[in-house]
């Protein structure tokens, strides 16, 4: 990590999933393997890439009920909070259904609809992610999606964390299946003979997990393509600089890639950060993650002002913003492009990661100038309701088959005017 100017803040580097022309090809062939030979392939791709082989892909009511044994009663209780907070947080995003009368009795408005169904993929390996299924299924469930599938890979033993399993059954799946990778966003999207066919897929994966989303992107939909996690910190001289150290390298142990950013106006913070980093990482468990994505990704810019601050923020749109300010709710006033932003010295990233309730599934990349975080909204489509009344068309027919005709449609004029002569 090094201290720049604002002025080379182009310079900064991001890792995108894009993957090479081998992974695509793995994918792709992944994926035609299993649209062929359904479960079959599915197991076949657990045995080799997650070393164990399974009778059924399933899991059942009591794995569930032994994942319970096998965590702690307190983390149960935690679960259950986080996700009371969750789904109150999305609860507010519910959007009704609604119609207007015109004078002339034409009705027209907006029916809202959830999804029929979702599969929900959660990482595996060699860590447990009980976070991201409530991240994915609560959101889901409040939006009122009836069906939601839950695919995660299998450990050695053929097991699923109990951590994981927790979550689900608290979340409220009903379907979860011992399969990852590109093969299990395959079975999602066309179906074998033990997982029907999904509406749209959500969740993080590896780059083959990714590469797989794109190329069923279009026979069902997909929440996005997110890359390694990132923070910019924008913070002043009131911020203590071990607070802001420990809160860059939270994002730095997720993934060598991921970017931890410093946004300062103050070369005093930058210096104390700088010398906090170093000293922390010293002491992480996960000290060599951390390490690489702090050299080959991290920053510590410094600005001439809180103004220069604020625009190179805006610039960098990133994921997760922690505002470490004086008058730190007036500057977000003037954020325009975060995924997630968090205010004041209390406001950790994790906190958002885990327990407040807003989604910490987030653009990355710089997509937060157009993206938003995973929200209720991804769970429903929207229909539009037109019912036209016969004054209304009598007015305005004419206009209607005119603009038909401006086209070159003549049969969309002549289905209009074929209810005047009547």
């Amino acid at each position: 990590m090094k201290i720049f100017q604002v002025k080379d803040v182009q310079s900064i580097k991001r890792s995108i999933e894009s993957g090479t022309a081998e992974q695509l090809a793995v994918v792709q062939s992944i994926i035609a393997d299993v649209r062929k030979n359904g479960d079959q392939a599915l197991k076949n791709y657990t045995e080799k890439f997650d070393r164990v082989a399974l009778e059924s892909l399933v899991v059942s009511e009591t794995e569930l009920a032994e994942a319970y044994d096998q965590v702690d009663s307190n983390f149960v209780e935690v679960v259950k909070e986080a996700a009371e907070n969750i789904r109150i947080f999305h609860a507010k995003q519910l959007r009704s259904s609604w119609m207007t009368t015109e004078e002339n009795g034409t009705i027209l408005g907006q029916k809202i609809i959830p999804l029929d169904s979702v599969g929900v993929y959660v990482p595996g390996g060699t860590a447990a992610y009980p976070s991201s299924v409530l991240m994915n299924v609560i959101p889901a469930k409040v939006a009122g999606v009836e069906r939601i599938v839950m695919v995660s890979p299998p450990n050695e033993n053929g097991k699923l964390p109990p951590a994981v399993l927790v979550a689900a059954k608290e979340a409220g799946v009903k379907e979860i299946y011992k399969v990852g990778g590109a093969q299990a966003i395959a079975a999602l999207a066309y179906g074998t003979e033990s997982i029907s066919t999904v509406d749209k897929i959500t969740g993080p994966g590896n780059i083959f997990v990714a590469l797989a989303k794109k190329e069923v992107f279009g026979d069902v939909a997909i929440d996005m393509i997110a890359g390694p996690s990132e923070i910019v910190v924008l913070a002043d001289d009131t911020a203590f600089a071990d607070e802001v150290a420990a809160d860059l390298l939270s994002q730095a142990e997720h993934d060598p890639r991921a970017c931890a950013v410093l946004v300062t106006p103050s070369s005093k913070l930058a210096e104390a950060v700088l010398a906090e980093v170093k000293n922390q990482l010293e002491e992480l468990p996960r000290k060599e993650i951390a390490s690489r994505s702090i050299e080959d990704y991290g920053a510590i810019y410094v600005a001439s002002s809180m103004d220069e601050a604020i625009a190179t923020v805006n610039a960098l749109a990133p994921e997760h913003l922690e505002v470490v300010t004086e008058n730190a709710i007036e500057v977000i006033g003037k954020i325009r492009h975060a995924g997630a932003i968090f205010v004041g010295r209390y406001s950790s990233e994790p906190v958002g990661d885990y327990f407040a309730g807003p989604n910490h599934v987030l653009p990355t990349n710089g997509t937060a100038r157009f993206s938003s975080p995973l929200n209720v909204d991804d769970f429903q489509k929207k229909s539009s309701v037109i019912l036209y009344s016969e004054k209304a068309l009598k007015q305005n027919a004419e206009k209607i088959a005119t603009f038909a005709r401006m086209e070159g449609l003549e049969a969309h004029a002549r289905a209009v005017e074929a209810r005047l002569k009547k």
